[in-house]
């Protein structure tokens, strides 16, 4: 019943903290206010003003006691055609209606400040002017409370946000390592804050260190397996390059194949998109530079289209990798291929299509698996492979905090594979 209110309550967590702060003290405040000025100020008002009132009418009837009720008296030609009163003089009103109800005869009341009230009667053709301290009629710095009460408020809410803000600083800075290791980056961190967050941190601290072991004993162990793998295929070769040249050339591209698989293996299973540091990069010429290295190599590759401008922090190594998987993967399976990057203030996309035969929308979720091969679109006889090109692109677009997304291109009728990240 309530998710209307979402769309208006702030996303992040100060803003969430000051709203918990402010909305309370700013309440009672209110409350205290009004409670004050109908239960106590209009109270207080309304008596002073009827005690008056009986002053002004026993004046009115033995005139000689004015002086000593310090109430000045006389007769005037004319009164003044409207009352006067500040817009904001609320007890002004309370006056005002408490001496016309108690006084007969009143016919104008005059609030020009917080010190005088002027009263006009009417007695007969006779027109009395009835001069008096406003002190005597309400109570005086009856806004003092009101300014206590605003300045005090605003002093603790200042104390009190201030102390908030140091609970919470451990709490994004721990968000902020999460989202570093998420992006492949390990940043220094050391648990801070109350103890609840202290042990949110540690649970981080500890789960990090115990992937970075499992990576890196992973590394250590198919570094073995690599080596291991290739000394048989380096003697397969010296083998094979003693044969006729007929029987030699078909066993040396198998042997060219094992070596291409093995190594695509190898470099999926070491996780090479965790490898390397971020570092400042332009995404237009760092496609651009992708672009041209394909066209060198005799593929049908052109850069159509470049949005914004700018850098962003990236792995090049492992983002040109996934970049030149996909450009691959779309001159295998197509005849052509158009790269584009758009960059704005809050993502980067770079973009690859092609005009081959596609994937359908029910398998694009298969193909982002590793050693997936989709046939009849993807198949062998197109070109070497075992499947790790969109599943290398994935890992490293998610190393980056961002996503692969593959769909039909809407230009060239094939397939388009978004790369997509977060700024």
């Amino acid at each position: 019943m309530f998710d209307w209110l979402k769309s208006y309550m702030p996303r992040g967590l100060y803003g969430r903290a000051a709203l918990i702060l402010l909305l309370p003290v700013v309440t009672l405040q209110l409350v205290v206010s009004v409670v004050f000025v109908q239960r106590h100020f209009e109270g207080v008002s309304s008596q002073m003003s009827r005690e008056l009132a009986r002053e002004i009418r026993l004046v009115l009837a033995e005139p000689e006691l004015a002086a000593r009720l310090e109430l000045e008296v006389s007769d005037v030609a004319a009164m003044p055609e409207v009352d006067e009163r500040r817009w904001y003089d609320f007890s002004g009103l309370v006056v005002a209606r408490t001496l016309r109800d108690a006084v007969p005869g009143v016919d104008r009341i005059l609030l020009p400040d917080d010190f005088t009230v002027t009263l006009y009667l009417r007695e007969g053709d006779r027109i009395v002017e009835i001069g008096f301290p406003r002190r005597r009629a309400s109570p005086t710095n009856a806004h003092q409370l009101f300014v206590n009460m605003m300045v005090f408020g605003v002093v603790m809410t200042l104390i009190a946000f201030l102390y908030l803000r140091n609970q919470l600083r451990p709490i994004t800075r721990l968000a902020a390592a999460a989202e570093a290791f998420g992006r492949g980056r390990s940043v220094p961190y050391s648990p801070a804050g109350a103890v609840e967050v202290r042990a949110a941190g540690s649970a981080f601290l500890d789960m990090r260190n115990r992937i970075e072991r499992h990576i890196e004993q992973r590394t250590l162990m198919l570094s073995g397996v690599s080596h291991d793998l290739r000394t048989p295929l380096t003697r397969l070769r010296l083998g094979i390059s003693m044969l006729d040249d007929e029987d030699r050339e078909p066993l040396e591209r198998d042997v060219e194949d094992m070596q291409g698989l093995i190594d695509a293996f190898l470099d999926f299973a070491r996780g090479d998109s965790q490898s390397g540091e971020a570092e400042p990069v332009d995404p237009a010429e760092f496609l651009r530079h992708i672009a041209e290295d394909a066209q060198r190599a005799g593929r049908a590759v052109v850069l159509r289209e470049v949005e914004g401008s700018g850098e962003v922090m990236l792995k090049p190594g492992a983002m040109r990798r996934a970049l030149e998987n996909l450009v691959g993967n779309a001159v295998r399976h197509g005849t052509r291929c158009e790269v584009s990057v758009a960059l704005t203030e809050r993502s980067l996309r770079f973009r690859v299509e092609d005009n081959g035969p596609g994937i359908a929308p029910e398998q694009r979720g298969d193909a982002l698996r590793p050693f997936v091969r989709l046939d009849p679109a993807r198949n062998q006889d197109k070109g070497s492979g075992v499947g790790l090109g969109l599943a290398i692109a994935a890992d490293v677009a998610r190393a980056h905090g961002g996503i692969l997304r593959l769909g039909k291109s809407d230009a060239l009728g094939g397939l388009r594979a978004d790369i997509v990240i977060a700024r």
